[in-house]
């Protein structure tokens, strides 16, 4: 700790330093030049990246894979508000998360100065907590708090204006204690409680979600499923909390679900829901347990208490984190009979039916199912996988046997244009680690500019882009309610493999299905970021029907 006088800028990369911070990832501004000169002399990474929104999703995805704050710098005015979609992508994901915007100079505040804007205002409804520093020896008490507001209850995003002024005015002030996140840990009758009404059930099931897992933790749980012979189901995006191949596995909970998992669910007499909220997408648009009273004897583990009863009411609420919580669970012990025997065997081979992908055909010369058995036969079980929100996502969430922790990064807040700065984020983070970004053609060019991002840092990351020149979630809505009245959803897109090569990177055209195996190797060998440009069928919608098939269906219903 030191007390010597220094400016702003250099007393805020110390806190950095002090909390362990060593990766960032930024747009440049003359905004914050004082603390990009402190930057310097730092032992802290720098990602320069293309766009506001690019750097956003970048510390997200790192605030995903390390359970602690991600941390971006933006520029004021149009760099914050370029950014927000990160935000955004962090509240909704409860993933930990500090934006710090430059600012005026506190001079110059309430005249509309030049890129002025009211922080407080505008990001106060998104992130967990807002704040202006005026004064430069208050950074190391707010920068702190900070990090404690990200990382507790629920994680999420902090915003925090910084003027000009106070980031080059002098200040002798020490630097704060590292945090720690503040852990909460249900109590002795609270899983007494938890064990009487696991042998009380008859067909029980587990829900698991949000942040605030550890691979530890998630290894704890599958231990406890097997012990108890429980199905697990994965909420949306969250399948990397429990391996695809465990014997317990039962799928996921997200979009196109599998018909056989939602009448399990349906047919369960005791949930217990971990770490998750079950909102829209998860609960199936809020119709799997009853509100506010669920129709099974609900059990829900959380680590945010305002969370416990605010949509639904369980008959067992407990304010812990999921890190905690498997802890605990190590005390709870099956019934000498275990009256669901088999059932986590039948959930399992369910699934491993439903996401076969040798099966599935779909119009045109590639064959995503094939596309997808081939990367399952050749990556790595550790491989991460990014992706943005559209369609194209359903291959990957339903046919890619996630196996490991830290796998996975995907907005539940179904936010475009994530996909590939996610993936340029973890290659940063985890740089031995294959990293593969599936998007859409309409997803990838929203932050598809961070490939420039990879090229300079060498990430050497994998991206197939699934181009079927529409936007086609937004079609396959078109036809289903409005059959055949096409507005707004075209696409004439670039040649994504020239785009690749042209910022430096490795790019081929695939189209036709036996061209991708051949293409992915030699992706893999160019040790350069890699597009496969795939080009599908506008037929091919979803693994399990067609365009036409949408259409002619509301055409007979209407």
């Amino acid at each position: 700790m030191t007390t010597q006088s220094r400016n702003g800028g250099r007393i805020l990369v110390d806190q950095l330093l002090a909390h362990g911070v060593d990766n960032i990832f930024c747009v440049p501004g003359e905004s914050y030049l004082a603390v990009l000169d402190a930057l310097h002399d730092a032992s802290i990474a720098v990602t320069v990246c293309r766009q506001e929104g690019g750097a956003a999703m970048m510390a997200e995805a790192a605030g995903k894979l390390t359970g602690r704050p991600g941390i971006c710098f933006v520029t004021r005015g149009p760099g914050a508000t370029n950014a927000s979609p990160g935000l955004h992508i962090a509240r909704q994901d409860s993933t930990p998360m500090i934006l710090f915007v430059g600012q005026v100079e506190r001079g110059m505040r309430e005249r509309e100065a030049f890129q002025e804007l009211d922080y407080r205002a505008v990001f106060g409804s998104i992130a967990k907590w807002v704040t202006e520093i005026d004064d430069p020896a208050r950074i190391p008490e707010l920068v702190s708090r900070a990090f404690h507001v990200a990382t507790s209850g629920r994680p999420g995003p902090v915003v925090i204006a910084l003027p000009e002024d106070t980031l080059t005015d002098e200040a002798a002030v020490p630097d704060a204690p590292p945090f720690e996140p503040i852990e909460t840990h249900p109590s002795l009758g609270q899983m007494a409680e938890l064990q009487k009404l696991l042998w009380a059930a008859k067909a029980p099931i587990t829900i698991l979600g949000g942040s605030r897992w550890s691979a530890a933790a998630a290894e704890r749980f599958a231990r406890f499923a097997e012990r108890f012979a429980l199905p697990v189901v994965c909420s949306f995006r969250r399948q990397m909390l429990f391996p695809a191949d465990h014997p317990c596995y039962a799928g996921d909970l997200g979009l196109g679900i599998n018909p056989k998992l939602l009448e399990r669910l349906k047919s369960s007499d005791l949930v217990l829901l971990v770490g998750g909220r079950l909102s829209e997408i998860p609960s199936q648009s809020y119709t799997l347990l009853g509100i506010p009273a669920p129709r099974q004897t609900l059990v829900h583990v959380y680590p945010d208490p305002d969370e416990l009863g605010r949509v639904y009411r369980p008959h067992l609420a407990i304010n812990a984190s999921p890190t905690a919580f498997s802890t605990a669970l190590e005390g709870v012990q099956p019934p000498g009979t275990i009256g669901w025997q088999g059932e986590s065997e039948a959930a399992h081979a369910q699934y491993v039916a439903w996401s076969d992908p040798g099966p599935i055909r779909n119009p045109g010369s590639v064959q995503m199912a094939e596309v997808m058995a081939h990367l399952r036969a050749v990556l790595p079980a550790d491989t991460i996988v990014c992706n943005g929100a559209g369609n194209f996502a359903t291959w990957i969430h339903r046919f890619w046997p996630f196996r490991a922790y830290g796998t996975q990064l995907a907005p539940t807040s179904g936010s475009m244009g994530y996909g590939v700065p996610a993936a340029v984020g973890a290659k940063r983070l985890r740089p031995s680690a294959t990293v593969l970004c599936m998007a859409g053609d309409g997803d990838f060019l929203m932050n598809g500019q961070e490939l420039a991002t990879a090229v300079q840092y060498d990430l050497p990351v994998l991206i197939i882009v699934v181009d079927n020149g529409m936007y086609g979630t937004i079609r396959m809505h078109q036809e289903r309610h409005y059959p055949g009245r096409i507005s707004a959803t075209n696409l004439k897109n670039p040649d994504f493999a020239a785009y690749a090569r042209a910022f430096g990177g490795h790019g081929e055209r695939v189209e036709c299905t036996e061209d991708f195996a051949p293409a992915l190797e030699r992706a893999l060998q160019s040790g350069k970021p890699a597009v496969l440009h795939c080009l599908i069928d506008s037929e091919a919608i979803t693994p399990t029907t067609t365009l036409t098939a949408i259409r002619e269906k509301a055409l007979a219903g209407s």
